[in-house]
């Protein structure tokens, strides 16, 4: 049994999940007996960090992932954030790297640069 308090609202609710059924309980809402399953079953993160950038007036450009990483995977897209370098001109929405280590999920850039 894993602990846990739900962050979905403000309510704080402190969930019990039960690892091999995925049970939830203590919760108050729907979304945090969901919040709690995947928390346990499947964690994931959304990404943000910098890259370098050349021809802009800072030398780091932030990005964040598209969608949510698997947490696990989190450390090896840092890793591949560090091989990458942007050219100005950059807009917020535009793909640094598309698709990163497989996932699905795209890394975009968050500030004009």
């Amino acid at each position: 049994m894993a602990e846990m308090v739900c962050i979905v609202c403000p309510r704080g609710c402190r969930l019990t999940v039960d690892e091999a059924s995925g049970a939830v309980t203590g919760n108050s809402c729907p979304r945090g007996e969901a919040y709690g399953r995947s928390e346990i079953l499947d964690p994931r993160r959304v990404y943000t960090g910098t890259v370098r950038i050349n021809g802009a007036a800072l030398p780091r450009c932030p990005v964040k992932s598209s969608a949510p990483i698997k947490k696990p995977l989190i450390m090896d897209v840092s890793r591949q954030m560090d091989k990458v370098t942007l050219s100005s001109p950059v807009k917020r929405g535009d793909v640094a790297i598309k698709n990163v280590l497989g996932t699905g999920v795209d890394i975009i850039v968050t500030r004009d640069m």
